[in-house]
């Protein structure tokens, strides 16, 4: 009698069903990301650093011996476990050496963007009641007068003996506090625990086809002070021993990302959707690579085809947020992707439609992560309100609609009112506020205008005070304004003076009113 014959299951439905988080009671990402390799391999290549015009390259062991340096300064500024300690600074080796010294103590490194203007610095060091500050000459200029101690390069001294070992953490323990770009109100702080790492390989190693093949180079435009260029792309490659490309672009260029590519043998790299539409608008051709990520809305069929002619693979699509990432990916390894849809659960998280009740459901709803997802943030920065309502019952809510088919999810809008330009996600509460410091403006609303190359552009809609009269140099001033006090990405590219703005019954600003207005000028 034959036996009954079975279906062979698919690859990634495999993966997903043995797949289980297996984290143990001690775990520190300073093991993960540096010491454990400096104490095997030491003179394994870790980063390529492109930074100052000339290639060098960095072994686990001179990285490892850089962190120790930092670890002592700051051991004599007497950061102990718990403490904060912010790391303003690009991309560069002492960025990971700042991290990975913070975490050896038990204390929280708190990524901070060079592009922030004073305004934007203040607020986040403030908030995070962090005391130091690892950066550059550049960024001990830019915290002047703020009254936190700045450490530099030149502030560390040659290696001695070696401090104490780390401080034993366990998955829960505070690692890292990423500040959201303020899409509701002010940035909100996710922190996260030393888990957070782990969380993020299964996604990373999906997004670029397994990653961790032999020839594998890593980089990304996307600055390390974000999750997406720390998380998404530095940590993991160094944790997986993939050489991880170090370069600074003051302002991007296809030329210079060519330039990238060739000079660090680059074969896996993450680039934003604005940067993708970047190289397509320029004809930029780019050979060598074998994996090419993308995440932060859904690229189309005609993107998807152009990736394939210009750069020679199937660019993998993938989702997430600073509060839970890398949640759902594609994988062209493992199935052809679908147009239009970000990809499908990585193995280790849920992600499903939920309805008002809490409960998955068929059709539209908002788009959610179940807890225990690794990559999942402990809370919202002393905000514990914030943290509930952050949930709906076992779900995290993403604050994004979509639709789940067959597995594929199809990513509908944004419920809040972020702004997506040029790969950034922008808050328009934080830019309404710097405006209305601004002596001439009573209100203003701020949405996001409908733009072919940067997905939108930031537009404010201003009122004036009594007496101020509107004009094109009042205009500039206030993009200025914005500029010099927050992020040079996130000023208001387009300013419009309005005599009125459409408000609620209790004064607040509709913004979808004044985002229909925004496209519509945009389809003029």
């Amino acid at each position: 009698m034959r036996e009954p014959r079975t279906l062979r299951p698919k690859p990634y439905d495999t993966l997903v069903s043995r797949f289980r988080w297996d984290l143990p009671e001690t775990l520190n990402m300073a093991e993960q990301v540096v010491d454990g390799w400096a104490a095997i391999e030491p003179d394994r290549i870790a980063i390529i650093d492109l930074t100052d015009g000339a290639r060098k390259s960095w072994t686990y062991g001179q990285l490892w011996d850089l962190s120790r340096r930092v670890e002592a300064a700051l051991i004599e500024k007497g950061v102990m476990r718990g403490d904060r300690v912010g790391v303003l600074l690009s991309q560069s080796p002492l960025t990971i050496a700042a991290h990975v010294a913070a975490w050896r103590l038990g204390a929280i490194s708190v990524p901070l963007f060079k592009l922030f203007q004073r305004e934007a610095l203040k607020s986040r060091i403030d908030d995070s009641g962090l005391g130091v500050v690892v950066s550059d000459d550049e960024g001990r200029a830019a915290l002047a007068g703020m009254g936190r101690a700045v450490l530099t390069r030149a502030d560390l001294r040659a290696p001695g003996k070696p401090s104490n070992a780390g401080v034993e953490t366990g998955p829960d323990d505070a690692a890292v506090l990423i500040y959201t770009s303020g899409t509701t109100g002010k940035p909100k702080g996710a922190l996260h625990g030393h888990r957070v790492l782990t969380g993020h390989l299964p996604g990373v190693e999906m997004s670029h086809d397994f990653l961790g093949e032999r020839g594998d180079v890593l980089w990304t435009p996307a600055d390390w002070a974000w999750i997406g260029g720390l998380f998404d792309v530095a940590m993991p490659g160094l944790a997986l021993g993939v050489p991880v490309v170090a370069a600074r672009l003051p302002k991007f260029t296809p030329e210079e990302c060519r330039r990238i590519c060739r000079e660090g043998a680059v074969r896996n790299v993450f680039f934003p959707p604005t940067v993708l539409r970047m190289l397509k608008s320029a004809d930029t051709r780019i050979e060598g690579l074998r994996t090419v990520a993308s995440g932060g809305e859904p690229l189309g069929a005609e993107m998807l085809a152009w990736g394939r002619e210009a750069l020679g693979v199937t660019i993998n699509e993938f989702y997430g947020q600073t509060e839970c990432n890398m949640v759902a990916s594609s994988c062209g390894r493992l199935f052809e992707p679908r147009p239009g849809c970000i990809g499908r659960a990585v193995p280790g998280h849920r992600v499903a439609v939920i309805g008002p009740d809490g409960d998955p459901c068929d059709g539209e709803g908002d788009v959610a992560v179940k807890r225990g997802s690794a990559a999942m943030m402990l809370e919202y920065w002393r905000k514990p309100e914030e943290t509930q309502a952050k949930f709906r019952g076992r779900w995290m809510l993403t604050g994004d609609r979509g639709v789940l088919e067959d597995g594929f999810l199809r990513f509908v809008g944004r419920e809040d009112d972020v702004i997506t330009s040029s790969g950034y996600r922008i808050g328009p509460s934080e830019i309404e506020d710097c405006l209305m410091t601004h002596d001439a403006v009573a209100t203003v609303g701020v949405v996001g205008k409908p733009d072919p190359m940067r997905t939108e552009i930031v537009k404010a809609y201003v009122v004036l005070r009594a007496g101020v009269e509107p004009s094109e140099e009042l205009a500039d001033e206030l993009k200025t304004w914005v500029k010099e006090r927050l992020a040079s990405y996130s000023y208001p590219r387009e300013v419009a003076f309005l005599p009125e703005l459409p408000m609620t019954v209790s004064g607040k600003v509709i913004r979808k009113d004044l985002k229909a207005r925004a496209v519509e000028e945009g389809e003029e």
